[in-house]
């Protein structure tokens, strides 16, 4: 949440950078945005509102060869441009950007107030500049006031800094992510990647209690002493066009229709058709007794998934919402297996969650989308999704991918009876969701019950964690009421629920006894006038109490999932577009949760 950009060495070209790396952060937080340039003077610029309000703001005098930007999500203070970053002191000669909470800005607030410094804003990120004020009326330099107001923070953070006497932008992090980008003249600073594609794919990551020095032409990475350290350049092997809507109406549907290709590299080179087995470099050796996974939101759907998958394979597995997990966790032993879901690799509370795992040495595996981020870095091994940038604030491939991997690793720890049908049916589902999003009818159904008063969303067994994430998605997106549930709890509390304006999503699959059980469920729900959407392949007779039906192509059981969760996606996106909601943007929510 809330996103922060850097540009040293563009000369009359920063303020450009700054705005397009702001456009291109804009999914982490988008309350506020403002702008810092340094040129023997500070010009500020910030405004609340979507970044657009910034870019009509600015005016022809705001230039300088050095500057920094941010877009916020709000944590202290409501939005408003006095609580927008760049936040300065009271001569107005720095300007610090902050992403994360400073634990105890209220002791230094009041300290600061007690020798007269004034403040204009509700944040916590105010006192940064005024403590770094402090330090260069002492008579220390830029960089070493910096560090002495970093060594009085507690919390989590990402901090830029530029001063008017400066042709450097300063930064560190601690428990929040900045990656520095390098080109032949020029530096970059960023809370992700995408920020600054479009002028360089070199990278460097920058590691809890780094410090990194920008300027025109050069960059050096220290440590908490002052050590320069030998920092190693990795290229992004994402490109610039991955992060742009490509003819979409929103980044929402684009990722939507990227599934095919991403669960086409989730799998290449991993799986062996003739075989039905798969190999995965970085799970060689892996023996767990037992397997916990942790995550969040979206993510944590997937761990459901994945803590069945392993189940069903004979290995003890749990899921747990990594916030809880962070504070209670779970009994372990030797030979436990700690798996950190996680799209960005940088949410807090999974972070936590593994750290806790770390500090009672078991083994921990990071389950990531991102090369580079702080899980893929800190746990003893990494299984990366490869689904690609996903710059819509509501998960849709990168579900689909984590599934896909989960498989991955239930195959890599145990074997099978049906690996060779699980592996066809992987083979296949690419060009299954193909099929589906070419012919899906989620929109009419949409059109259909876009005015319904909430939503429920059913399922058993795979199809439970389908349930909980079709109702977070629609909920999301369309600020409607939505709740999932594993089918055989409706008659215990939910069903009191039920009317004729509330549809029931159904997802059926396959014809066995948990498909003639959820039958039952949906006569149940019909029987109260409620509307029934059934999700299915039509290997069960559940269409025929069903008011509506959404078909998925016969798969294999654990595959199936991905297919029903694209439905919902689409049907979350149609209402959503129907009620004319920020879709790529939803209200109060960022992409990347770095705070706990």
């Amino acid at each position: 949440m809330c996103g922060i950009i850097g540009c040293v060495g563009r000369r009359d070209e920063t303020l450009d950078v700054l705005l397009s790396g702001l456009e291109g952060l804009e999914y982490r937080g988008y309350d506020s945005a403002g702008v810092a340039l340094s040129d023997g003077d500070l010009s500020v610029c910030k405004r609340e509102g979507e970044i657009q309000r910034l870019q009509q703001a600015v005016g022809s005098d705001l230039d300088g060869p050095v500057g920094i930007g941010h877009t916020r999500w709000s944590t202290h203070g409501p939005p408003s441009d006095a609580n927008a970053h760049p936040h300065t002191d009271c001569e107005g000669g720095v300007a610090v950007v902050h992403n994360g909470i400073v634990e105890n800005y209220a002791d230094l607030r009041a300290e600061l107030a007690d020798r007269g410094h004034e403040f204009d804003s509700d944040t916590d990120t105010e006192v940064i500049p005024h403590l770094i004020e402090e330090e260069l009326a002492d008579g220390a330099s830029f960089e070493d006031a910096f560090r002495a107001a970093v060594a009085r923070l507690e919390g989590s953070y990402a901090l830029a800094a530029v001063s008017k006497d400066s042709e450097a932008i300063l930064a560190t992090r601690h428990d929040s992510p900045l990656v520095v980008g390098v080109a032949d003249d020029a530096a970059y600073l960023a809370s992700d990647v995408p920020a600054f594609l479009d002028y360089t794919d070199r990278v460097v990551y920058l590691e809890d209690g780094e410090f990194a020095r920008l300027e025109s032409g050069s960059w050096t990475v220290s440590d908490g002493d002052g050590r320069l350290l030998d920092k190693s350049i990795s290229r992004v092997e994402w490109d610039a066009e991955e992060t742009a809507k490509s003819g979409y109406d929103h980044y929402m549907l684009k990722e939507i229709h990227e599934q095919p290709r991403a669960l086409r590299k989730c799998l290449r080179g991993r799986v062996d058709e003739r075989t039905g087995s798969v190999s995965v470099e970085s799970l060689e050796g892996l023996n767990p007794s037992s397997v916990q996974f942790v995550a969040c939101g979206t993510s944590y759907h997937a761990a459901l998934y994945g803590a069945q998958t392993l189940r069903e394979a004979g290995i003890h597995a749990q899921a747990f919402l990594a916030s809880e997990y962070a504070t209670a966790p779970a009994p372990v032993d030797d030979d436990t297996l700690v798996v950190g879901i996680t799209q960005s690799g940088e949410t807090a509370d999974t972070l936590s969650a593994l750290r806790e795992a770390e500090r009672r040495n078991v083994e921990t595996l990071a389950m990531t989308n991102v090369v580079g981020s702080t899980a893929a870095r800190e746990c003893d091994r990494a299984l990366f999704i490869r689904a690609g940038p996903e710059i819509g604030v509501a998960a849709s491939k990168t579900f689909s991918s984590q599934v896909v991997a989960c498989n991955l690793l239930a195959a890599a720890l145990a074997d099978s009876d049906d690996a060779r049908e699980v592996v066809e049916a992987l083979r296949d589902l690419p060009g299954q969701v193909q099929e589906l999003l070419d012919s899906s009818r989620a929109e009419r159904v949409a059109d259909r019950f876009v005015d319904s008063e909430g939503y429920f969303f059913v399922g058993r067994g795979y199809h439970h964690p389908v349930a909980l994430e079709g109702a977070l998605k629609l909920k999301e997106i369309s600020y409607k009421h939505a709740e999932g549930f594993p089918a055989g709890e409706l008659k215990h509390g939910p069903l009191a629920l039920v009317t004729e304006e509330t549809p029931v999503f159904a997802v059926v699959t396959g014809g066995g006894e948990q498909a003639t059980k959820m039958v039952g469920n949906v006569k149940e729900v019909e029987a109260r006038d409620a509307p029934v959407v059934a999700v299915t392949d039509g290997s069960s007779d559940v269409g025929r109490y069903a008011d509506a039906v959404l078909e998925v192509p016969e798969t294999h059981p654990r595959v199936a999932p991905v297919l029903a969760n694209v439905q919902l996606q689409l049907v979350a996106y149609h209402v959503a577009k129907q009620l004319g909601r920020s879709i790529d943007k939803p209200r109060n929510l960022a992409k990347s949760v770095t705070v706990e």
